[in-house]
């Protein structure tokens, strides 16, 4: 019998389990530049971190003053990024190593994130982790995207888990707060290692400041194991 009891765990996708961050800078810097934005920064993108892309494609028609719709910059954000998601997209080995051995205790998995369905797929399917998580969530079904709880709470519905009984792993700071608002304790893995000392990540049950380079399957393995005995 597993350890771990009924916990589920619900893994944010992008900056979490895959190191796709360059490749939405890659396809943001080259549809903003293709809109009469040429100077779009690596610090620049790291404002976004953690945003929905259809919400960041809003933000960036307001703060850019874009003619374009954004819906349209939404679809050349997406096509641009689809076609680096498919072959350039790295999985960090340890969140490999945790996914599967929370596949050899029976642990119930889900990816919830803010990119498209098609994004979500191309990126499982690449990196071969669609073998072990094949309950996903984009933030494109429901109604709000992160900070609000909405994707969270819905993909413990689809694994028929209770929200307390989820533990989810995020990278950023809506993600972080997203689960508090879905009643789920975080493991928080901040991308942005500035960040890390953002109000979202001090609600998070095991903060890791030090992000993928701080990480461990075994580590985190342990740390559910112990929250398990104390709860």
């Amino acid at each position: 019998m597993s350890k771990l009891g009924n916990t589920s765990v619900i893994f944010d996708l992008d900056g979490t389990l895959v190191d796709s961050e360059p490749n939405y800078y890659e396809a943001g810097r080259q549809t903003l530049a293709e809109h009469g934005v040429p100077d779009f920064t690596w610090a620049d993108h790291e404002r976004y971190v953690g945003v929905s892309t259809l919400e960041t494609a809003g933000l960036w028609k307001q703060e850019y003053g874009l003619a374009t719709s954004a819906d349209d910059l939404l679809a050349d954000i997406n096509r641009r990024y689809l076609e680096l998601a498919r072959t350039a997209t790295r999985a960090y080995p340890e969140m490999r190593k945790f996914v599967e051995l929370l596949a050899t205790e029976g642990v119930a998995m889900a990816v919830a994130s803010g990119s498209s369905p098609e994004a979500i797929e191309a990126i499982l399917t690449g990196t071969g982790l669609d073998a072990y998580l094949r309950t996903v969530v984009s933030a494109d079904e429901v109604p709000r995207g992160k900070p609000a709880p909405d994707v969270f709470l819905e993909a413990a519905r689809r694994l028929g888990a209770a929200p307390g009984d989820c533990v989810v792993l995020e990278d950023a700071a809506p993600g972080a707060a997203a689960a508090h608002a879905a009643g789920m304790r975080c493991i928080a893995i901040p991308y942005v290692a500035a960040q890390a000392e953002a109000p979202e990540f001090a609600t998070a049950g095991l903060l890791l400041r030090g992000g993928q380079a701080e990480f461990t399957a075994r580590g985190a393995y342990d740390w559910l194991v112990r929250s398990v005995r104390s709860s």
